[in-house]
């Protein structure tokens, strides 16, 4: 099976070259190239040199904030510009963004990204012409089977006055995914065994098992290569469905660094079933490389065994 059956469902960004999100900028400023002055950071205070990135592979949704209240007001006065009769805030909000005369808003709004309903991170693209993948991230109305997978690399707390007063950390992303979860899960290969309905209801309850970890902000190793699993191997899905029909349930997940690995930093993930009727165990495992930004597949789902 191919990984990739599951990945069409989402929309990736254009590919761009590479650049460390060495300082804080201003919105809507690209970050230099190394070595290159920054005339438009001299408005920063102070400019913040990150100490050593960390990745994020985070699975959330993304809601757009008004920062100050002059943004807020900006924003009334260019929804003049279109009609809005009969629209919900929500649609008036995506129309006005959609329109090329308001790019300048977007880079003014705030992009905040939550997780299990909680403020986690502020979206800053790394470059502004990814500014298109925030507003597409937007929905009609309010959907909470919306999903939005961000990759990128941590930096520092946002200050006070950037975001209303939140304090969280800012992500660099270079990677946006917006995807529905129907879509996500009609698009998971279904073993011929298996019944399409109760296919469905299991990719359904692994996703979320996934989503649901305790703290999975999707900043760790651990948590980094959970979240990629979930939108990128089809595998797991076929063999959770599998242990099922043999009257298996998924009792445990546990993750942990390969120590067989020595030059990559790679974390096994292995899965217990145990029996419904005679608490028989069955374990399987799956490593992920998540020694860079982008996460990938090292060993497909396979049984384990406990040395």
């Amino acid at each position: 099976m191919q990984t990739q059956e599951i990945a069409e469902t989402v929309k990736p960004a254009e590919n761009t070259p590479e650049i460390a999100p060495a300082l804080l900028l201003p919105p809507g400023t690209d970050a230099p190239a190394p070595g290159s002055s920054c005339p438009a950071c001299s408005s920063v205070s102070p400019v913040r040199p990150l100490v050593s990135p960390g990745y994020i592979y985070a699975l959330g949704q993304i809601e757009p904030r008004f920062p100050k209240l002059s943004v807020e007001k900006e924003f009334a006065q260019a929804t003049g510009q279109v009609e809005t009769a009969g629209l919900t805030d929500r649609q008036v909000l995506l129309k006005a963004l959609s329109d090329p005369r308001n790019r300048y808003l977007s880079r003014q709004l705030c992009w905040v990204m939550t997780i299990s309903k909680l403020d986690t991170y502020i979206l800053a693209p790394r470059y502004t012409t990814d500014l298109d993948l925030l507003v597409e991230s937007l929905r009609p109305a309010p959907d909470s089977g919306a999903l939005d997978a961000v990759i990128g690399t941590r930096g520092p707390l946002a200050p006070p006055d950037m975001c209303n007063g939140l304090t969280l950390p800012i992500v660099f992303f270079d990677q946006l995914y917006s995807f529905d979860r129907h879509s996500l899960l009609k698009s998971i290969p279904r073993p011929a065994s298996i019944k399409a309905d109760n296919f469905a209801d299991i990719c359904a309850q692994v996703l979320d098992q996934i989503i649901s970890a305790t703290d999975n902000a999707g900043a760790t190793d651990e948590h980094r290569a959970l979240n990629y699993m979930a939108l990128r191997d089809p595998g797991l899905y076929a063999q959770v469905a599998d242990c099922y029909s043999r009257d298996f349930a998924l009792t445990s997940t546990e993750t942990r660094p390969w120590q067989l690995s020595k030059s990559r930093k790679i974390v096994e993930i292995i899965h217990t079933f145990t029996h419904r009727k005679d608490g028989f165990v069955e374990k399987y495992r799956t490593r992920v490389d998540v020694q860079e930004e982008f996460p990938f597949l090292v060993s497909k789902i396979a049984p384990y065994y406990d040395h």
